[in-house]
């Protein structure tokens, strides 16, 4: 069933001091979703380096996200996807890696607030900021 992709500032904030965006993450968060191992990977390193977290901290926050997303393997066709990707929508390295993922996974909107809102990939995949307006 096609839904929501996380990329990794989304589910950051859930664990960022309390603001409109996390609170707007969680509601989505709430709803199910999908990521990969890269945005699990970023999250790790993220809440590591950046919120100090130790690592029974960051291992209960992973399993409280899984509980809501499906987590996708990263593979050699997403590295051939993103390649494409990047040349034909010139993403960035790690965002087409993100974009590409999303669009195997099949689903049909990634939510980021690092990427060109409003832009249709392959006419299957928009990318929506959930944090605008």
């Amino acid at each position: 069933m096609p839904g929501d992709f996380f990329d990794s500032n989304v589910l950051l904030y859930v664990a960022s001091p309390r603001d409109f965006r996390a609170d707007r993450a969680e509601k989505i968060i709430s709803g199910g979703g999908t990521v990969s191992v890269q945005v699990v990977n970023e999250v790790t390193y993220v809440a590591r380096r950046k919120f100090a977290m130790d690592w029974a901290e960051i291992e209960q926050f992973l399993g409280g996200m899984r509980a809501f997303v499906a987590v996708h393997d990263l593979t050699l066709a997403t590295h051939a996807e993103a390649i494409r990707l990047a040349q034909t929508f010139r993403l960035a390295w790690y965002d087409a890696l993100i974009v590409a993922a999303a669009l195997l996974a099949g689903c049909d909107r990634l939510l980021t607030e690092d990427m060109h809102h409003g832009l249709v990939i392959d006419g299957s995949l928009r990318i929506e900021n959930p944090f605008l307006g």
